[in-house]
């Protein structure tokens, strides 16, 4: 059985949208919006900026990393390449994936050098489930930054590592259901072409995925949109936004079509639409009206 984190980070490095890189920069703190559908308020309004977002575990991380806000693009990917080379914190030092986010920073920010294999799958869904904890938990400045034992107990998998093969099993499950979302998304404005389902595989075969990974993605692309089924496996509100997210960072949202998938997605997930806002405004998309 392939390695669906790893699948998920080459998928986000193979492209389903153009935007993917500005909305993770975004997101990390280090880029402002840069996509078609890519127009929010605050452009300050990513996970990893500072300024005093206390009730996000990502801005607390990244903050303790001398990485939010200030230090910008260059500031946060010359910290992942640090990272990645071994001269800064590793995960052990912090209850938050770190190791993986700076992974995925240096992907999409420092270019992909000296980039782990399958960490960027591992910053992905630590990205994906900040953004669940702070849209959940709220971002008000009285709540206070989550302390270890709270993460440890509450947040969401991908936050915390797996503590046994039946949560390590979860977390294959969920990125697995996360990568279903991105390429179902991607149908939003019709079946994926045969031409784009080509490059997606072959961007895969580059970024080293092997021929089961690589027939899953196939399988997925080759079948219909099926929004139902998998709004039916995001049982808990974390996984809710979590698939609602990767289904953001998949599209482009500059046409109609796309707009209304992602109504319907967030109304078919639950989501209240104060949570659908504050995913909007971490990656830097404007949401639909």
């Amino acid at each position: 059985m392939f390695d669906a984190r790893e699948l998920l980070g080459q998928l986000m490095q193979a492209g389903t949208s153009r935007s993917t890189g500005n909305r993770v920069g975004h997101a990390l703190g280090a880029r402002e919006p840069g996509g078609s559908g890519d127009q929010v308020s605050d452009p300050r309004s990513g996970l990893g900026q500072s300024g005093g977002d206390r009730g996000n575990p990502l801005s607390d991380l990244l903050g303790g990393l001398g990485q939010g806000g200030g230090g910008g693009l260059g500031g946060l990917a010359d910290a992942a390449r640090s990272m990645l080379g071994g001269a800064g914190r590793t995960a052990q030092d912090h209850p938050l994936a770190t190791s993986g986010l700076a992974a995925l920073a240096g992907a999409f920010l420092g270019g992909k050098s000296g980039v782990p294999k399958g960490a960027i799958g591992g910053g992905a869904l630590a990205l994906l489930a900040s953004l669940a904890w702070s849209s959940l938990k709220g971002r008000d400045q009285e709540q206070g930054a989550p302390s270890g034992d709270d993460l440890a107990r509450d947040a969401p998998l991908g936050l915390r590592e797996p503590q046994s093969p039946a949560e390590e099993q979860q977390l294959q499950d969920k990125a697995t259901l996360i990568v279903s979302a991105m390429i179902n998304a991607a149908k939003a404005d019709g079946s994926i072409d045969q031409n784009e389902a080509q490059r997606i595989a072959g961007k895969l075969g580059d970024e080293g995925a092997d021929a089961e990974a690589r027939e899953f993605i196939t399988a997925e692309m080759r079948k219909p949109q099926d929004t139902e089924s998998l709004i039916a496996k995001a049982r808990t509100p974390e996984l809710a936004v979590e698939v609602y997210a990767a289904s953001l960072l998949a599209i482009e949202v500059d046409t109609p079509a796309e707009k209304d998938y992602l109504r319907r997605l967030a109304d078919g997930l639950g989501l209240a639409p104060t949570t659908v806002q504050r995913v909007h405004d971490a990656l830097g998309v404007s949401a639909p009206a």
